[in-house]
């Protein structure tokens, strides 16, 4: 018999996931998976041990993704369903087993309220790789000193903080006199992304600069995991970042870190004074077209969290 995955369409919420998977594939270690989740997350799950299929749910009017999916998936019978998008299919599945997200108004993080789907404590994000992309990252990174990362884009723009500053905290890292002396710049996201690290390229020479915009996400994960520090937005690279466990600042304004901080013992959260409420409780707001809400978060404010957290993050191995 086989597992039937059902997780998010983005790549960030699908890595909050992949702990839950994680559990399942060493819960049944003899049974195969079948993953169902949206194109952008589909990248995450390509090197997934003992992986079957991956159904890619492309959003339909009246639901009809869901009937497409059911069609696919109903004619055999699962040892266990878990359903992170709390959908009806699994109700209309041959089973032993079934489980969906629970719904919860409280304060607690997305990777809390997916263990809880299993009756579990929170399981820490797991990326499986192949030898291809520890291969590419070694390769893009031979020359690199102590890389930092730099995730400058995001999905929406009032959560995006302003270039230059990224610019500027770039130049503050690898100062002489910063908490990375002489590091090189690798900045990663989507290929659409790649105007966003345009300030950051006219501040940094090119060669202590690295662009790793438009690498697939599991060699730029690979990537992450040889670096120093990231700095991003709250992202998918972000939590890439995070999963990869290296030292990881998630800058938030308009969203919540309570529900999407960076993961894990290594994560920091550096957030605008103002609340999400007092940046989107205003008559008018629309994420589609409401600029940047992040100005009023200082590069001072990540300098000082980053030192007072990892003081010695330059003399680290």
């Amino acid at each position: 018999m086989s597992i039937l995955f059902i997780t998010s369409t983005h790549i960030g919420d699908a890595i909050l996931s992949t702990g839950l998977l994680a559990h399942l594939l060493e819960r049944y270690p003899n049974d195969g998976v079948t993953i169902a989740c949206g194109a952008p997350a589909a990248k995450i799950f390509t090197e997934t041990p003992r992986l079957e299929t991956i159904h890619v749910v492309r959003k339909r009017e009246r639901h009809g993704h869901w009937w497409d999916l059911y069609k696919k998936v109903a004619p055999k019978p699962w040892r266990v369903v878990v359903d992170l998008r709390r959908s009806a299919l699994p109700l209309g599945l041959l089973t032993v087993r079934r489980h969906s997200i629970p719904k919860s108004k409280a304060p607690i993080h997305r990777v809390e309220l997916i263990g809880r789907t299993m009756g579990l404590p929170p399981q820490d994000p797991v990326i499986w790789t192949g030898a291809a992309h520890k291969a590419q990252a070694e390769a893009f990174l031979r020359r690199a000193k102590a890389p930092v990362l730099l995730a400058p884009g995001a999905s929406w723009r009032g959560k995006i903080w302003p270039a230059e500053r990224f610019a500027d905290l770039a130049t503050r890292l690898r100062a002489p006199d910063g908490p990375l002396p002489g590091a090189d710049i690798v900045m990663i996201g989507a290929e659409g992304e790649r105007a966003t690290g345009a300030a950051v390229e006219a501040a940094i020479p090119d060669a202590n600069r690295f662009d790793g915009f438009g690498l697939d996400v599991l060699t730029t994960y690979e990537v992450a995991k040889r670096c120093r520090l990231m700095v991003g937005n709250d992202s998918a690279m972000m939590h890439l970042a995070a999963a990869a466990g290296i030292p990881t600042v998630g800058l938030f304004g308009p969203t919540r870190d309570v529900h999407y901080a960076p993961w894990g013992k290594n994560g920091l959260v550096v957030r605008t004074p103002e609340s999400v409420e007092d940046l989107t409780g205003w008559d008018g707001y629309d994420t589609n077209t409401t600029d940047t809400m992040m100005t009023s978060l200082s590069v001072d404010s990540i300098l000082q969290a980053v030192e007072r957290t990892w003081p010695g993050l330059a003399d680290a191995a």
